[in-house]
């Protein structure tokens, strides 16, 4: 059996009752006896029942962290610094796998059998629509990744999509490449159309470059990859933004399996820099998105949220910049 409530109340000579407030957060109890208890439960070896203080707080400190592309590494990455950051804070999460699934009515019932406290929708495909039918049952949510707009009904926080298309655009005319593509996601991904936007705003603004756009079936390895094949068999554009860092990898396998080099024949731009990009093997340009400071700072906002659920909705947004590595020909010298 461990150590319980009652064991550490007797070895501190104090009610069980004193020994659940000292445990309790904003319960009241004396700074005296908050050391007896706190001396004598570690002299046991006691921590505190989770489940038990949930149901005399009426919180489980539970936080859902919705996701819907486990196939893409980078959510490793995702997973990692959201569950490392929640639990720093004393928090839990709770890991919803959507899939394929767009509807969120399924991941709410999921989320009210465990009670959670609050959400993050870690997503960049979802529409902002999603983590708003989270909100309207007056569960906190915050959106992750998400799609900026003045619209927007709950914290987002993010990158600027569309200026990430611009930026790449502008990376291609600085290092001379004319004939340039789009390689996008899901075309009905919310982050696909707002860095094909960018993209072909960028692009409509240099006369001279001959752009093309195409989009692979996922943000996967194997969706980059198979999409690339098709490209190189109708004839290969010189340089292509291929919106994540994924889709380039499996760009870059199938450019290799065909004997054409990168980026002497074709040059690759990818979007995230997750750890993967910057392996010896893989060298790979991308668009830097600030990983860390976006999940640091959702995971502040649900904190606030839980305290105060009617805040007002505000975006934060990072911004990107690009590392420099070996998949496309080398920038131009200041």
């Amino acid at each position: 059996m461990g150590v319980t409530l009652r064991d550490v109340a007797e070895r501190a000579g104090v009610s069980r009752s004193a020994v659940s407030r000292t445990f309790t957060d904003g319960a009241s109890v004396s700074d005296k006896m908050r050391r007896k208890v706190e001396r004598a439960a570690a002299e046991l070896g006691y921590s505190p029942n989770a489940l038990a203080s949930s149901l005399t707080t009426g919180r489980t400190k539970l936080i859902g962290l919705v996701s819907n592309n486990f196939h893409n590494p980078v959510f490793l990455q995702v997973f990692d610094l959201f569950t490392r950051g929640l639990q720093d804070r004393g928090l839990r999460p709770l890991l919803v796998n959507l899939s394929d699934e767009t509807d969120p009515e399924n991941s709410l019932k999921m989320l009210r059998q465990y009670s959670v406290d609050g959400a993050v929708v870690a997503s960049s495909t979802l529409p902002p629509g999603f983590s708003q039918a989270f909100r309207a049952t007056g569960l906190p949510v915050v959106h992750s990744f998400g799609r900026l707009s003045s619209e927007n009904h709950v914290p987002v926080v993010g990158i600027d999509n569309v200026e990430c298309g611009r930026i790449a655009v502008r990376e291609f005319v600085a290092r001379g490449y004319r004939r340039v593509a789009f390689m996008g996601g899901p075309e009905t991904a919310t982050s696909t159309i707002d860095r094909l936007s960018g993209f072909q705003e960028e692009a409509a603004r240099h006369p001279d470059l001959e752009a093309s756009i195409s989009f692979a079936g996922a943000y996967s390895f194997r969706a980059g990859r198979e999409q690339m094949q098709r490209l190189i068999a109708a004839g290969p554009a010189e340089a292509y933004f291929c919106g994540d860092d994924v889709l380039s990898i499996g760009a870059l396998s199938a450019l290799k399996d065909a004997g054409l080099s990168v980026p002497g024949d074709v040059g690759l731009l990818g979007l995230n820099d997750m750890e993967m990009a910057g392996w010896e093997n893989i060298n790979l340009t991308t668009i830097h998105q600030p990983l860390r400071e976006i999940i640091h700072s959702s995971i502040e906002l649900i904190v606030a949220m839980l305290e105060e659920p009617d805040r007002y909705p505000e975006m934060r947004v990072f911004p990107c910049s690009v590392v420099e590595r070996g998949t496309l020909r080398p920038a131009p010298k200041p």
